[in-house]
């Protein structure tokens, strides 16, 4: 039986703030859920569908000519690893809702090969969320969730679905694959939301 951490690399400086359980690590841990989807960028689209059945829809050409943002976040796995000033870029969520007219308070975001995860609409807004396809400087890894991925840091790592491809808006909360396994429905790290009743 292991006495540290499988991750850990050291004791985390105490000035920086972490969720509770949560420890630091150097590298990045590549968990999913099944096999790494390889997506051609001339057949990637990522695709808003409201709630009335409108389709608001990006190529990847069409996504790349969006302004981008350059952002440094920390970001937080349900696993209790947490990984300190991630550098990111990408296309803010805000700007992709800019045009969609909608009374939805809930998203169920998809990805290519079939995840699925759940957001209020709200995470989506205010700058906080992402749809990122760079990290450190260079392209989006597929091991990562490249070509692209969802990024909302403020709630566990599952939430920010890589391999994404867009979400349907609805007024109810649907769960998407973790939640339906008992994963928690919203996944704030700072309340410590992992699972159902947390």
């Amino acid at each position: 039986m292991a006495i540290v951490s499988r991750g850990f690399r050291g004791r985390r400086d105490q000035s920086v703030p972490l969720p509770p359980g949560q420890y630091v690590v150097k590298d990045f841990p590549v968990l999913s859920a099944g096999p790494t989807p390889r997506v051609q960028l001339d057949r990637w689209t990522f695709t808003i569908t409201t709630e009335a059945g409108a389709e608001h829809a990006w190529t990847w050409e069409q996504f790349r000519a969006l302004p981008t943002e350059r952002f440094t976040v920390d970001i937080h796995c349900v696993t209790k690893w947490s990984k300190l000033d991630t550098s990111w870029e990408g296309v803010s969520l805000d700007t992709l809702l800019a045009g969609v007219d909608t009374s939805a308070s809930f998203a169920l975001v998809a990805s290519y090969g079939g995840y699925t995860t759940n957001l209020p609409l709200a995470d989506l807004r205010g700058g906080t969320a992402w749809v990122a396809h760079r990290f450190e400087g260079a392209d989006l890894e597929p091991k990562h969730g490249g070509p692209a991925r969802l990024l909302v840091p403020h709630l566990y790592l599952w939430k920010s679905a890589k391999w994404v491809r867009g979400f349907s808006l609805h007024a109810e909360d649907q769960a998407g694959f973790w939640e339906t396994l008992g994963y928690h429905m919203y996944g704030d790290p700072w309340r410590e939301q992992r699972y159902w009743g947390d």
